[in-house]
């Protein structure tokens, strides 16, 4: 077997990170808590979880969904829904949807329902669920700093959008504009003021606990003119969170080890091209890199309210007017370049915020406005249009966002909404 150096990791990082083509495909990834449906505040037994999901149609990766999205269960007892890949928007939304019904209805038989939020609203104890060697070496890695790692697996949730990296020629620009709509989204979707169930000051708790966990796999790349030349020092740089080790063995790190000094001779053994494989899959970056772009600073919504995230952004990245508009819209926000997203303060001003800042509503309003044309130009968008006008005119357009909704339960002495079809 040839031996990885950094020449040869930077190479095949540069390569297969970032397919290089017209846009064509889009995706989307929905993650909900589950909640029982007459005593929301109880954690749920995962035995329960398990029994639901046994109720549909199983393959050797798991349950199967009508259309085909992958499921996955999250360290602590959260789901998700990964579509498949589509070519429009539209497809995407409709396969989703279809899969969502299916999952919603599983759990209903086992009395249990999904929440849609940043951070779970309700003070449930939060645990571990997950045995696996990689989340018991997350556990102990993240410990090292704090309690932000444990808050972030096993008590946050999101929406994430997947969409090209792009032409040769477009690439660099696509890149940039995900990362300066980053605060915007962050904004509009602000939905996890609460944590442990108190409110936090935050209208987006899931931002603030993200950007104080371990700087090397959180961060933004630096700002470059190769992304996949920034995205391959990124990955080099990080620290190793995990080692692969035989059955029965801990997969705990070295404290403080990045895999660059594992090339240069610092880990325990070579390292192989199977663990840089590995190694990227553990990094958490606002926009991850994996052939195509993952958009991850999105709180998951209520209900179908993954919809409108999925047309703003395939709406944005897609139309070239709107690209235009939205990064013309983006540049008077003034962009931190002293610190990289998310902790720069444009992305704190967006957590504490949201759109009641006049600059992030004006921004996200003409982004709105942009994707909304945008979606006018294709076919069979009629659905997404409305959900996206629906939502700029009940959320920015008052300077609001979903967090407000549960703010405004707690003001009133309520329980913040868990229902998972509450309207968006």
């Amino acid at each position: 077997m040839t031996p990885l150096t950094e020449a040869s990791a930077e190479t095949h990082l540069a390569g297969i990170c970032f397919k290089i083509g017209p846009p064509a495909l889009v995706g989307v990834e929905a993650e909900w808590f589950v909640h029982d449906s007459r005593c929301p505040e109880q954690p749920v037994d995962p035995a329960r979880t398990a029994a639901a999901l046994a109720a549909l149609p199983e393959d050797h990766d798991g349950p199967c969904f009508p259309a085909g999205s992958r499921f996955t269960r999250e360290p602590g007892g959260q789901v998700e829904l990964s579509s498949r890949p589509a070519d429009s928007p539209a497809a995407c939304a409709a396969d989703l949807l279809r899969d969502q019904a299916a999952l919603r209805t599983a759990l209903a038989g086992q009395g249990l329902r999904l929440t849609g939020s940043g951070t779970d609203p309700l003070g449930r104890t939060r645990r571990m669920q997950a045995e696996h060697p990689r989340y018991r070496a997350m556990q102990t890695f993240f410990d090292r700093a704090g309690p932000w790692g444990r808050i972030m697996m096993t008590g946050t949730a999101s929406v994430q959008v997947c969409v090209d990296a792009g032409t040769e020629a477009a690439v660099a620009r696509r890149w940039r504009l995900v990362h300066r709509l980053g605060p915007v989204l962050v904004a509009a979707f602000a939905n996890s003021p609460l944590l442990d169930g108190r409110p936090t000051g935050f209208r987006s708790s899931r931002q603030v606990v993200w950007s104080r966990m371990d700087p090397t796999r959180t961060l933004a790349p630096p700002p470059g003119d190769d992304p996949r030349e920034a995205w391959a020092r990124y990955v080099l740089d990080a620290e190793v969170l995990c080692v692969r080790r035989p059955e029965g063995r801990p997969w705990t790190a070295p404290p403080g080890l990045t895999f660059r000094q594992w090339l240069r001779g610092a880990g325990e053994r070579p390292a192989t091209l199977a663990d840089l494989e590995y190694h990227r899959t553990t990094l958490f970056p606002p926009v991850r890199p994996r052939g195509h772009l993952e958009l991850r600073m999105i709180d998951a919504q209520p209900g179908d309210g993954w919809l409108v995230p999925l047309a703003l952004v395939t709406a944005l990245l897609d139309d070239p007017e709107a690209t235009d508009a939205a990064l013309a819209a983006l540049e008077p926000l003034g962009h931190d370049r002293a610190l990289p997203p998310p902790r720069c303060s444009l992305w704190r001003r967006a957590a504490a915020l949201a759109t009641t800042d006049p600059e992030l509503r004006q921004a996200a309003l003409t982004c709105f406005a942009a994707a909304e044309r945008a979606l006018a130009r294709r076919p069979d968008t009629d659905g997404l249009r409305r959900a996206l006008a629906e939502y700029a005119d009940r959320y920015p357009a008052r300077g609001r966002c979903p967090a407000d909704d549960q703010l405004d339960a707690v003001r009133a002495g309520r329980r913040p909404a868990v229902e998972e079809d509450a309207p968006c």
